[in-house]
């Protein structure tokens, strides 16, 4: 493992070649990203089985459209002068014109007030309404732009009444379902209900693909709490969150965001732009550099690479760069701004616990790597949120809990079908972390696991010589072992 931020890489089905995919995974990437707005279920296939092809413990995420507003398509370029006036209409049958720009949300109009603003293309066009009439807005252009087909809408402060699933991303959901998808990206989540629509889907189909809230507006901000409650994790998506809310207070917001994920011991995902000048040349900025060691000091598990990867020049470069600048981040990251992981009121009290002692045994015994078995690698999650120097080895019984946790900070995850001796897999699992430069027969190793059977929860923490195991490989005893 080169290091212990995950790195998340959008890949296209235009450049998905096996090698591609091995030269990323190689160079630090760790789950693939298919943004579903821009490819049908054939470029789906095409890099769903490449990236498989490489190696089963990527993960696969699918970003779905979710409530989103796009302008029609335009027969060619349109430019606007500041002072134009234009009007706009609901209406996605009809194309958008100099005259008049059609929206793909038929109820727009009846939304917006009069004074509100519409910012279209990433915020390229600013439109002021200034009349509001039963059909149509009519807006005056602020700032002189070129309007293309197909644009994103964003209106910053107007709660848009847009159902949070399309027929498109039921479409894709049912796809990811079909060819077992790990993860679901859905995008401009506003509460738990958008979350919990997808949720439904999943449990018809039994499916155990896990949900990332992606929060790009205020109204996800403001009711993270209860998103996090029943999303497996989120994405902090800062092209359109730096649309919809000033962008002075992105910063803040992430901070903040990512503080709540690692309390709740969830998976974070800081996402756009983190390396957007490599779309174009070969080196990034500082203040590139700088934004992913902040991430890192701010706890992140995981940072994702768009444009960079899907299309641009460099992508391997990209790639490369991002795991030195998370790398040496982790280096100089300061201790005494680790976040403080609550224990909360119930019954998996003991796994934290646990989970905490086996981190904290990394500086006061000097534990090299902490060990565990997993069923649904809950155990595995909580040793994340407490960030600890040591790897994570976890030793998961299905390979969907393996490819979960490529999203978790620090953690390898391998997978290893079930057989009766647990012994074996401790073994296994030291031979492996000696073999691979982790640690030595001199290290102290500390095992988490559970007493209970499937599922049961994390039960006991062991902690012992590296050598010492494996010199009574055949007698060595925990609750778990058979004589």
């Amino acid at each position: 493992m080169l290091k212990q931020t995950k790195i998340v890489a959008t890949i296209s089905d235009q450049r998905c070649e096996t090698d591609f995919i091995q030269s990323l995974y190689k160079a630090g990437m760790n789950v693939v990203r298919i943004n579903s707005a821009h490819m049908n279920e054939e470029g789906f296939e095409r890099v769903i089985h490449n990236t498989r092809q490489v190696s089963g413990r990527i993960g696969i995420l699918m970003d779905t459209k979710g409530p989103e507003i796009r302008t029609t398509p335009a027969a060619q370029p349109i430019a606007f002068r500041t002072g134009d006036r234009v009007r706009v209409k609901g209406n996605p049958e009809e194309e958008t014109t100099r005259e008049c720009i059609n929206v793909s949300y038929r109820s727009f109009v009846d939304d917006m007030q009069t004074g509100g603003e519409m910012l279209i293309d990433d915020g390229d066009i600013n439109l002021r309404v200034i009349e509001k009439h039963p059909t149509h807005l009519l807006c005056e252009v602020q700032n002189d732009a070129t309007l293309g087909s197909r644009k994103s809408v964003n209106v910053p402060g107007v709660r848009i009444n847009l159902p949070s699933l399309t027929d498109k991303d039921r479409r894709n959901i049912l796809y990811s379902i079909e060819h077992k998808v790990d993860f679901i990206a859905h995008s401009f989540v506003r509460n738990r209900q958008d979350v919990l629509d997808i949720q439904r889907i999943l449990d018809e189909h039994r499916s155990p693909i896990k949900i990332i809230a992606k929060i790009e507006n205020q109204e996800g901000v403001d009711n993270i709490d209860d998103i996090l409650e029943v999303a497996y994790g989120i994405m902090i998506a800062r092209g359109d969150l730096g649309i919809e809310v000033p962008a002075e207070k992105i910063p803040g917001i992430q901070r903040v965001l990512i503080r709540k994920c690692v309390e709740m011991k969830k998976p974070v995902i800081v996402a756009t732009q983190m390396l957007h000048s490599m779309i174009l040349n070969p080196r990034p900025t500082r203040a590139e550099v700088t934004d992913i060691a902040n991430a890192i000091y701010y706890r992140t598990d995981a940072l994702m690479l768009s444009g960079e990867t899907a299309y641009g020049k460099y992508p391997l470069e990209a790639v490369q760069t991002m795991t030195r600048v998370i790398a040496e981040s982790e280096k100089t990251k300061l201790a005494a701004n680790d976040i403080r992981v609550p224990f909360v009121g119930n019954d998996l009290d003991v796994t934290s616990f646990l989970a905490k002692q086996a981190v904290k045994s990394s500086s006061k015994l000097h534990v090299k790597a902490i060990i565990t078995d997993s069923h649904t690698g809950r155990t595995a999650r909580y040793l994340a949120a407490f960030r600890g120097t040591s790897s994570v080895y976890a030793i998961c019984y299905k390979e969907e809990v393996m490819r979960t946790l490529s999203l978790s900070y620090g953690v390898w995850a391998v997978y290893q079908a079930r057989s009766d001796s647990r012994r074996s897999y401790l073994c296994n699992a030291l031979n492996e972390l000696i073999h691979s430069g982790h640690i030595t027969r001199d290290n102290m190793v500390a095992y988490l696991s559970g007493s209970f059977g499937e599922g049961g929860g994390t039960s006991f923490l062991e902690i012992n010589g590296v050598g010492k195991i494996l010199d009574a490989a055949d007698t060595y005893l925990l609750p778990t072992f058979h004589e």
